[in-house]
């Protein structure tokens, strides 16, 4: 009795997964439908076999973020330790832009307007003189580039504080011009 009751089960469970299949017809490229009146309108084809369907992954919402600190919160860089770090960013760029234009002068002195000297095989093989004298042109572009670049920095960067920039004078209040 219980094999016949399990065997029973078993089929009922298989074909209902059968009974539940449906025709399924494709319209287009993507258009998929299990309606044999619409399938016959739109000239449909059926499709042989299963039909997978890929589960799309979830959503998710972004997380919260934390709340922005406003006002004493918010840690600021002291004043002074600002300027010295100013101080110092602008004494890299002008280091910088000294040996960019120490570079230029070399570049310059070597290219002597685009006439500069034959070395070793250029003699015999004038494209290779010319290979190296369009090489020097390009660096000589490319360094004046960076020189701009730098000065443009420098430009945008404060600019130095003086020497005696430790001491602060003290506003003090004027006394009013009716008092007497």
């Amino acid at each position: 009795m219980k094999y016949a009751l399990l065997t029973f089960l078993v089929v009922l469970t298989g074909a209902s997964g059968t009974l539940a299949q449906d025709r399924v017809y494709r319209c287009g490229n993507n258009e998929y439908t299990n309606d044999q009146a619409v399938a016959k309108t739109r000239n449909c084809k059926q499709i042989e076999g299963n039909v997978s369907v890929i589960a799309g992954t979830a959503v998710r919402s972004p997380a919260p973020s934390a709340p922005v600190a406003t006002g004493s919160a918010v840690q600021k860089v002291d004043a002074n330790d600002q300027r010295a770090r100013d101080s110092d960013a602008r004494g890299v760029l002008e280091a910088e832009l000294k040996r960019a234009e120490a570079r230029r002068a070399e570049l310059l002195a070597e290219y002597k307007d685009g006439k500069p000297d034959h070395q070793g095989i250029e003699s015999r093989n004038h494209q290779k003189y010319l290979d190296r004298v369009a090489e020097l042109k390009a660096a000589i572009a490319r360094n004046e580039s960076d020189i701009a670049g730098i000065r443009r920095e420098l430009g945008r960067s404060p600019a130095p504080a003086p020497a005696s920039a430790g001491a602060a004078p003290v506003a003090t209040a004027a006394p009013a011009s009716g008092a007497k």
